[in-house]
């Protein structure tokens, strides 16, 4: 049986040695034709478009190239996309015509999502902790050692934390969240009431998820319906001393609402993604001290990135098998969602 032929195509082009490790490198090259120094940055050179025009798999991660209408005549022989990343149709720009020619697709958005889960989690039991706030009163005694104390909070025992979205990581969230003491609530509203509490969460309209959870965190995918989401009138149902969790994606919440809600102090917010990402160098994000900003650091870095890696070269040893992929995304799904 003739193996495929692949390619790698990213941004920076180092990418996929950090992504993959020799065995996971070796594994692609015995499954496809591939010369793994070979990474596609760009499409738009005659070297690449030769490159596209004998593909079978094309290997995308982060930053990759577009695949554009102009580049149709150059991906006739393609037939399958890997993504090192949450949504294969980010480097298309029309899903759909490629899910018309019968191309099909795969992500490892499972295999980035347990680190994302992690980090949530990390968070979500510190805030229940009040150790930002707790911090920040512990600065300010440092001039006063007979006042230091042990700071009052509220634990994680029997606290409320909403979950909003029951995406890949809002799932990955929930299991996280199961062996602890903890009142879970969950807005989605693609779930039944019977699927929710399979979750291990109680399910709640947005207003009383926000009116009720100490933490809430975000996992819902941006799309037209829920940019800007998470709105000024959402933000004032926040309890007092609530935090905003933050690992999905900057826009789902309308940033100047939320600007001028932390700027009054009344709640916490730990920002993994902010819109822009990074913000403006002038924002008051940088220097208010009930934010923790950290430089969308939630997903695999380091070691984790191999995590991501392997499950690549799973879906590209199962086609050259003739298998169907373990975790496929529908492209034509993808087409009908950014016309929605």
């Amino acid at each position: 049986m003739t193996r495929p032929r692949a390619v790698f195509a990213m941004n920076p082009p180092d990418l996929p040695r950090a992504l993959f490790d020799e065995d996971a490198l070796s594994r692609l090259r015995r499954a496809a034709d591939i010369d793994t120094d070979l990474v596609l940055t760009e499409l738009e050179s005659v070297e690449s478009r030769d490159t596209l025009a004998g593909v079978d798999i094309l290997v995308a991660g982060w930053d990759a190239p577009v695949v554009r209408a102009a580049h149709l005549p150059y991906a006739s022989r393609l037939r399958a996309i890997v993504y090192a990343g949450g949504v294969a149709a980010t480097c298309l720009e029309d899903p759909g015509s490629f899910a018309a020619r019968g191309v099909v697709a795969a992500n490892a958005r499972v295999a980035n999502s347990g680190p994302v889960a992690e980090y949530t989690l990390a968070m979500i039991l510190l805030a229940n902790k009040r150790v930002l706030p707790a911090g920040r009163e512990y600065r300010r005694a440092r001039s006063h050692p007979d006042h230091f104390a042990v700071p009052s909070g509220r634990g994680n025992y029997r606290q409320t934390v909403g979950i909003v979205g029951a995406s890949t990581v809002g799932r990955a969230v929930l299991a996280l969240l199961r062996p602890f003491d903890l009142d879970v609530l969950l807005y989605d509203p693609t779930l039944t009431t019977e699927e929710a509490i399979g979750l291990g969460a109680r399910p709640v309209p947005l207003d009383e998820l926000m009116r009720s959870s100490q933490v809430i965190s975000l996992h819902q995918p941006l799309t037209p319906d829920t940019r800007g989401q998470i709105d000024a009138e959402q933000l004032a149902l926040m309890r007092d001393g609530a935090t905003l969790v933050n690992t999905a994606r900057g826009a789902v919440v309308d940033q100047d609402a939320l600007t001028a809600e932390l700027r009054t102090g009344r709640i916490d917010a730990v920002l993994d993604v902010t819109d822009p990402e990074p913000p403006t160098a002038d924002s008051e994000l940088w220097t208010l001290d009930n934010v923790v900003l950290t430089p969308h650091m939630a997903g695999s870095m380091g070691g984790e990135l191999h995590r991501v890696g392997d499950a690549v070269a799973d879906e590209v040893e199962r086609f050259a098998a003739g298998h169907p992929f373990t975790h496929p995304e529908d492209l034509a799904a993808s087409a009908r969602a950014r016309v929605r």
